[in-house]
């Protein structure tokens, strides 16, 4: 399945693993790479030695293309930086913050560029600045989120891009992928589906609640109080509280106290009570754990029979 996608990573399939903090690691990224797509370790929360250990863990596991995600808000960004532009993974996906003044000094090190951008006008800035390819998320991801749900920016940024587009937001099967290609993207980002991968180091009790859940089951946290976006996650007692508490005027200071190291209670620690379970709203369709690569080929196999099945509409 070539796209521009493919092409410019030298992969087989035009899937890219997203990057999930305290869950994206070697192994996953690895075997997602292994099996035709490509894997993204993810650098939320962590040091730089963890980020050198992991980038040659996964070099380790697979001589194919995968990449690193970047906090751009962390407070070790140049550490992270400087690790990333010595250990050279093939790409770097930046997040949560103005990706400009990255995209140079990774290039330099021979590393390609691909920023997450929630809108059209920072799509528009990050190709001029020199991106290789972005990645455009709506709301309905997992993780924190901006504004703008997916079919949105697709009919917004795809006409208007010229470098390749990768589409994420609710796309965890086969017809997802195929909906994006027909609209003019390169490929898309799924990080929701490959947590019930075998090879995802997140807790079991965090897959299974997952595996639980119907498509009413998520909730945006600081959507009221941060105004310009939020996290995702399964309802439960901590997004209960904090919502409570962010419609009583809760001060700032207050919520940012609540939320801090939720996301690591649920993933590493298995509390899904108190914890944060990130995920997206395509819950009916993440029914079962399986190995990477059977994810990979299921995907690729509905993307094919969707695109079939769309030619009989050709007029």
């Amino acid at each position: 399945m070539k796209t521009k996608l493919t092409e410019l990573l030298h992969i087989t399939y035009p899937i890219i693993q997203g990057a999930m903090a305290w869950t994206s690691e070697h192994k996953l990224a690895a075997a997602v790479a292994n099996a035709g797509a490509t894997g993204v370790i993810a650098s939320g929360g962590r040091d730089a030695d963890w980020i050198r250990n992991e980038i040659r863990a996964c070099r380790a596991l697979t001589d194919k293309p995968f990449g690193v995600n970047l906090m751009l808000m962390a407070d070790n960004i140049d550490e992270l930086m400087a690790v990333i532009q010595e250990e050279k993974p093939a790409f770097v996906t930046l997040g949560a913050g103005n990706p400009v003044s990255h995209i140079a000094p990774l290039h330099e090190a021979g590393i390609k560029v691909i920023p997450v951008v929630p809108n059209f006008k920072l799509a528009k800035r990050v190709a001029s600045a020199g991106a290789d390819a972005i990645i455009i998320e709506g709301q309905e991801a997992g993780g924190h989120i901006g504004t703008q749900s997916t079919m949105p920016l697709m009919e917004n940024v795809l006409p208007e891009i010229d470098i390749p587009v990768i589409v994420a937001g609710g796309i965890v099967d086969g017809r997802g992928l195929a909906a994006a290609l027909v609209m003019g993207a390169s490929g898309v980002q799924m990080g929701s589906r490959f947590i019930l991968a075998d090879e995802c180091q997140m807790h079991t009790n965090c897959k299974e609640a997952i595996i639980k859940a119907t498509d009413t089951d998520s909730v945006i946290t600081g959507l009221i109080s941060h105004g310009t976006g939020g996290v995702r996650s399964l309802k439960n007692a901590f997004t209960d509280r904090y919502i409570a508490a962010e419609h009583a005027n809760a001060p700032k200071e207050e919520l940012t106290t609540m939320s801090k190291g939720t996301n690591k209670l649920a993933a590493v620690n298995g509390d899904i009570v108190n914890g944060v379970v990130q995920c997206d709203q395509s819950l009916n369709r993440l029914t079962k754990m399986e190995p990477a690569k059977v994810i990979v080929d299921s995907i690729i196999k509905e993307a094919i029979d969707s695109l079939k099945k769309a030619q009989a509409f050709t007029l």
